[in-house]
């Protein structure tokens, strides 16, 4: 499954970059985060709790910020496992300046597997395009807090 979207913030690059990468601003905003821990390197393990048509469930995995440009891009890197299924994932998170304002593009790939992607095979696109959607949200509305 392929992931592409854009999002504008009306503050500079650097502040968005700070927001992007701050694991607790990150675990605040990411829908169903219960916890988000550091292991070091840029790396966290993530607990997550999950719905996607009837299937719900929690989810543990690690989260890894990989190819750090700051303020500029990185990689992200998700691998999680739960009772309903799996997702792998590569986002590429690019922070361009647009002097003063900030529009971030992501791009990337996600393999899910098990019962949630055999259940809601239809549904999982427009599921992460819904969370991406209200995590970005929420980094806007901390922003103009």
């Amino acid at each position: 499954m392929d992931i592409t979207a854009s999002y504008s913030f009306a503050r500079p690059a650097a502040a968005v970059w700070d927001l992007l990468t701050d694991p607790d601003i990150v675990a605040s905003c990411l829908p169903g985060c219960e916890r988000l821990e550091p292991l070091g390197d840029d790396r966290y393990r993530a607990v997550l709790t999950l719905a996607v048509a009837a299937i719900s469930g929690k989810y543990t995995g690690t989260l890894a910020l990989l190819d750090k440009r700051p303020p500029r891009s990185y990689r992200l890197a998700v691998e999680g496992t739960g009772k309903g299924g799996f997702v792998n994932g590569q986002a590429d998170i690019e922070i361009v300046d647009q002097g003063g304002e900030t529009l971030v593009n992501v791009s990337g790939q996600a393999e899910v597997g098990g019962l949630i992607a055999s259940v809601g095979q239809r549904l999982l696109g427009s599921v992460s395009r819904m969370m991406m959607d209200r995590f970005f949200a929420c980094l806007q509305s901390k922003l103009t807090a």
